[in-house]
């Protein structure tokens, strides 16, 4: 039979109040009080009661990530960062997927904002109107999206440096002898593909190369696939393209062409995903720390729900959602893997 709160009291020599803050309030126990309680309560068995810890405070202490799309593999190892750390910090998490269906995503929230304090939105196609509902809510931080017209401390963003990445890219390409490159757009509305995009069009010519956009394509194998003929006629050296799942459709429709690679062109990817590396050739390709970004992002959201009571979506004491990570700038920053898929441009581009 498991230990009751009052036995847990009783052989630590405290009250059962004092038990139960040692487990909820941590920080208004002292440190000595704190430590002997849950020792006991750890030799005892002692478990305190989720359902009654949530009638008394309002709380669940559970927390609720929405993505977009499991399948695609930029999500799985974001959502392992975030569940890896809200294990860590003793956050149950609960998991949606909105099938990349914008209007979807609004009804998940609202079902999700029942059991959960906050909400961890991964690159959520929603409106910004119906963003500002989902934070009206629950506490919201949002990962690879900002809120317009919502201060930062309201609804923190968890950002990547993604024109940085193109910065890289570009850099590396005019360094191999590439003057024209093309970059595969993709359909999807996401903030992320525009940055990408829009760092495409303004820096091209600050690195003497004549851009080229081609597309847009699902943002898919098949997507990456479909752009093969129209790269072949674009007369360029070299592309970006706007993922890695697209790169990989991209390279496998070229390979079937039997144009040799990265000899005839070079291909840039972007994200990092884990068959980036095993493709043939190994994908040169701008990593993203996803992560990281799970783990800032849980950690945000912790530190507006501690020591708070949540009603609304608001918390009552403990620090706001935007408080600072210690060594997390404004936005992660990317990283160019220079694998195969990338060299000197040929003497003739014709061949």
């Amino acid at each position: 039979m498991a230990a009751t709160i009052r036995e847990v009291a009783d052989r630590a020599g405290v009250s059962p109040s004092t038990v139960s803050r040692a487990f909820t309030r941590p920080e208004m126990v002292d440190t000595a009080t704190r430590d002997r309680v849950l020792d006991v309560a750890g030799r005892l068995g002692y478990q305190p009661s989720a359902s009654a810890r949530s009638l008394r405070t309002g709380r669940t202490g559970a927390i609720g990530v929405l993505v977009p799309d499991l399948a695609n593999p930029f999500f799985p190892e974001l959502v392992r960062g975030a569940q890896r750390r809200a294990r860590e910090l003793g956050h149950p998490v609960l998991l949606a997927d909105s099938g990349e269906d914008p209007d979807a995503e609004l009804g998940l929230v609202r079902t999700l904002a029942q059991n959960v304090d906050g909400l961890v939105l991964c690159s959520p196609r929603m409106s910004d109107a119906a963003l500002a509902e989902a934070a009206r809510l629950r506490p919201v931080v949002l990962v690879n999206r900002a809120a317009p017209g919502s201060p930062a401390a309201t609804v923190p963003p968890v950002l990547i440096d993604n024109a940085g990445g193109i910065e890289q890219a570009l850099r590396h390409l005019r360094a191999l002898g590439h003057h024209r490159v093309g970059f595969v757009a993709a359909t999807e509305t996401s903030r992320s593909h525009a940055q990408r995009l829009d760092a495409f069009r303004t820096r091209t010519p600050a690195h003497g190369l004549a851009g080229i956009v081609l597309g847009p394509y699902p943002p898919t194998v098949e997507g990456g696939a479909a752009a093969g003929d129209d790269v072949l006629l674009a007369d360029v050296t070299a592309v970006v393209v706007a993922n890695d799942v697209m790169a990989a459709g991209l390279v496998a429709r070229l390979s079937r062409l039997g144009l040799a690679l990265p000899e005839r062109l070079s291909i840039v990817g972007f994200d990092d995903i884990a068959i980036s590396a095993l493709l043939t050739p190994a994908l040169t390709t701008v990593r993203i720390p996803l992560d990281r970004a799970g783990v800032v992002a849980v950690e945000r959201l912790h530190g507006h729900l501690a020591g708070g009571v949540v009603a609304g979506g608001v918390v009552d004491g403990g620090p706001g959602p935007g408080t600072p990570v210690p060594g997390v700038p404004d936005a992660l920053p990317t990283e160019l893997v220079v694998r195969a898929s990338t060299a000197s441009v040929p003497g003739d581009p014709q061949g």
